[in-house]
C-alpha cells in the first residue's frame, strides 16, 4: 500500500500526470502525494514523452485536450515504445466518446470531469495492482474552525476531500441547494489553502447588476457608465495573493462568462471601458445551486467556462441527508442566540429531527432565533418553533426496531435496482433517486461492510 511504504521509506508507484492546466495538475498532484504515491508532471504531450523516455513510470494520467499532442495523440506515440503502461484519461463530457474510443488504443480507463477523487484513486491502486488499498476514510484531515458542524459521516466526507484539494490551485466548484452552508465550505476552504494569508473575495452574481458585477471583478475606468465618476481599482489584480469566490455563478450573464473564461485560461482581464489588459493569478472559487450541466445543454452556461471552473466538484448534501448534524447545529445557534441559556424540550428534539428542512441550514438558523425570541432565553418548547416545523411532530408515531430494518431492506433493494438499471454509473443512479452522489457513495459503503453485494460482477 502507498500509504505503509511512505511509512516504511520505500517509493509507492511513481504516476505521470499530463495536463497544459496548471490547476487540474496541481490538483492530481497534490492528491496523489497525499495518498502516499510519487508524481512526475508534464504540462504537455511532448514533455511527457521525454518523461516516459528518461526515468521510470508506472503509470499516467492525461487530459484529453491539450495545445500541440493532445492526450489521445500522446497516448498512442507512447504506445510505441511502452506497450504495457497504465494509461487513464481524463475528459470533458463531451470527448468522452473519443475517451472510449481511445481505450481501443490502450487507454486503461478514462474518468470524465468533474474528477471524482474516489474513482480517481479506486482506478489508480486498480491499475498499479493495490486495489485492495482501504478505500478514503470518511474524515477530515485537519481540524475544522471553531461553529463548523461536520457529525454526520456525509459531512466529514466533504471537509476531507476539501483538506486534500485546498493546497492545490486548482478551481474548485461547490454545489448544493440554497442553504445548505455553501459559502462556510468555501471559507473552510480558502483557510486551508496556501493563499489563507490573502483574502477570500465574495462576490454574489446573482445579487449585483451586471455593469456593476463587471466592475466589482475587474474595475473601471472613469465615465465607462453611470455613475462612474472615477476610476474603479482592478480588483483580481490588485487582490492577487488571494481567491474570489464567485456565488450563485449561474446568474452570471454570457458576456461576463467569456471575459471569466479569460482569466481562467491565461489569467488576463481588462477593466470596463479599457483594452488594456492586466494580469493575475487570483484563484477562483464557484458555487451554484443550479444544475450547470443542464444549463450548458440550455445554452444558458459556456461549456468551456463550465468545465474550466469545474475541475473538481464539492456537493454539500442538504440537511434532510445528514440529520446527525441537525441537533447539534441547532444547538450551536440556540446558545448563539441565548448565550447559552436556553435548552430544548424532549418534543422540540423530536419535532426538529422529524421535518425535512426544504431551506437547510439557513431555515434551521432562522427557526432558532424566533425560538430564541419566543423563549426569552428559556426552555424551548414547540409553541416556539415555526408551525411547520411543530406540525412535524404532530402525528405521534414512532418507528420500531423491525419497521426500521424493513424499511432499510427496501432502501437497499431500491438503490440496487437503480444502480443496474443505470449499469452501475453512480452518478446518474443518484439523479434518479434524487439524492446527492456522496448520499449514494456512503450508503454503498455501508451496504458493503453489511456484507451485500453492491459492485458490478466482473
Amino acid at each position: 500500500m502507498p500509504n505503509e511504504a511512505r511509512k516504511n521509506g520505500t517509493r509507492g508507484p511513481r504516476i505521470l500526470i499530463v495536463d497544459d492546466d496548471s490547476g487540474q495538475r496541481s490538483l492530481l498532484d497534490s492528491f496523489l502525494k497525499s495518498q502516499g504515491f510519487e508524481t512526475v508532471t508534464a504540462d504537455s504531450g511532448e514533455r511527457a514523452l521525454e518523461v516516459l523516455n528518461s526515468q521510470p513510470v508506472n503509470m499516467m494520467i492525461s487530459d484529453v485536450r491539450m495545445p500541440g499532442l493532445s492526450g489521445l495523440d500522446t497516448l498512442r506515440r507512447a504506445r510505441e515504445k511502452h506497450a504495457v503502461l497504465p494509461v487513464l484519461l481524463v475528459t470533458a463530457y463531451a470527448d468522452i466518446r473519443e475517451a472510449v474510443g481511445a481505450m481501443r488504443d490502450g487507454a486503461l480507463n478514462y474518468l470524465a470531469k468533474p474528477i471524482d477523487l474516489d474513482e480517481l484513486v479506486a482506478s489508480v491502486r486498480q491499475a498499479t495492482g493495490l486495489a485492495k488499498t482501504v478505500p478514503l476514510k470518511f474524515t477530515a484531515e485537519k481540524q475544522l474552525p471553531e461553529k463548523v458542524i461536520a457529525v454526520s459521516p456525509l459531512m466529514q466526507a466533504v471537509f476531507h476531500d476539501a483538506s486534500l484539494i485546498a493546497p492545490s490551485e486548482s478551481r474548485i466548484m461547490i454545489t448544493g441547494e440554497s442553504g445548505v452552508g455553501k459559502e462556510v465550505l468555501a471559507d473552510v476552504i480558502h483557510g486551508w489553502s496556501l493563499r489563507a494569508s490573502g483574502p477570500l473575495v465574495k462576490v454574489n452574481c446573482a445579487a449585483i447588476p451586471e455593469t456593476l458585477l463587471e466592475s466589482e471583478l475587474f474595475g473601471h475606468e472613469k465615465g465607462s457608465f453611470t455613475g462612474a465618476t472615477a476610476r474603479g481599482s482592478d480588483d483580481l489584480s490588485r487582490r492577487m495573493a488571494g481567491r474570489f469566490f464567485l456565488d450563485e455563478i449561474g446568474d452570471m450573464s454570457p458576456p461576463l462568462q467569456a471575459k471569466l473564461l479569460r482569466v481562467t485560461q491565461d489569467g488576463l482581464f481588462s477593466r470596463v471601458g479599457s483594452n488594456k489588459e492586466l494580469r493575475t493569478n487570483a484563484r477562483v472559487l464557484a458555487a451554484t445551486n443550479r444544475n450547470l450541466e443542464d444549463e450548458v445543454k440550455a445554452g444558458r452556461f459556456r461549456e468551456d467556462l463550465f468545465y474550466r471552473l469545474n475541475v473538481v466538484e464539492l456537493n454539500v448534501p442538504p440537511l434532510r441527508e445528514r440529520r446527525e448534524d441537525i441537533l447539534p447545529l441547532a444547538n450551536c445557534f440556540i446558545a448563539e442566540f441565548t448565550r447559552g441559556k436556553a435548552r430544548f424540550s424532549s418534543s422540540v428534539t423530536e419535532n426538529l429531527l422529524r421535518y425535512s428542512w426544504p431551506g437547510n441550514v439557513r431555515e434551521l438558523r432562522n427557526a432558532m432565533e424566533r425560538a430564541a425570541l419566543l423563549s426569552l432565553g428559556e426552555v424551548i418548547l414547540p409553541e416556539h418553533l415555526p408551525g411547520k416545523v411543530r406540525g412535524a411532530g404532530d402525528s405521534g408515531a414512532k418507528i420500531e426496531p423491525g419497521e426500521a430494518e424493513r424499511l432499510g431492506e427496501i432502501e437497499r433493494q431500491a438503490i440496487v435496482q437503480t444502480l443496474r438499471k443505470h449499469d452501475f454509473n453512480r452518478t446518474e443512479t443518484a439523479k434518479a433517486l434524487g439524492i446527492s452522489r456522496r448520499a449514494l457513495i456512503y450508503k454503498l459503503q455501508r451496504f458493503r461492510e453489511l456484507g451485500y453485494e453492491v459492485d458490478p460482477p466482473t
